[in-house]
């Protein structure tokens, strides 16, 4: 059953909701090396200041999936009861190297019973305030895991 803005869901938060802020960085050039080793995204243009440089940019950007691994540690820590069920994203600007991550983010959709879930729409910023990732997740409480 859907919901109607500003209804609560249980006893938790509601429609229209904020996340709060959480602040990632500033992410380094050592911070970049690690997650390429780790995920094999090797691209020089993240590595390489000179490959950056040559497409245009002041500094390697982050990587984008890096950016998103900054969601779930920001949501456990606003609601460690709930956990991402789902996750999309779309990467608008890049955020060079240097510079700190921004979450924030707010509900948009909440249902109640058994398949309680919460929809939120997630931001990254970068240092400057520039929007750089515009992501929605469907959270599910923890209890709900092993089905999802």
């Amino acid at each position: 059953m859907s919901l109607p803005p500003g209804a609560p869901v249980g006893d938790g938060p509601k429609i229209g909701d904020s996340i709060g802020k959480t602040e990632f960085g500033p992410v380094r050039a050592e911070d970049l090396a690690r997650y390429a080793l780790a995920s094999g995204d090797d691209n020089p243009l993240h590595l390489d200041a000179g490959v950056a440089a040559a497409a245009g940019l002041k500094a390697p950007p982050i990587h984008g999936m890096l950016m998103m691994s900054c969601f779930e540690p920001a949501l456990r820590r606003w609601r460690p009861d709930l956990v991402i069920a789902r996750i999309s994203a779309k990467f608008l600007r890049p955020v060079p190297v240097g510079d700190s991550i921004v979450i924030s983010g707010r509900i948009v959709r909440a249902t109640s019973g058994p398949e309680a879930e919460l929809l939120l729409r997630l931001m990254a910023h970068g240092s400057n305030g520039d929007l750089a990732v515009l992501a929605e997740a469907t959270l599910a409480p923890a209890s709900r895991q092993a089905e999802l």
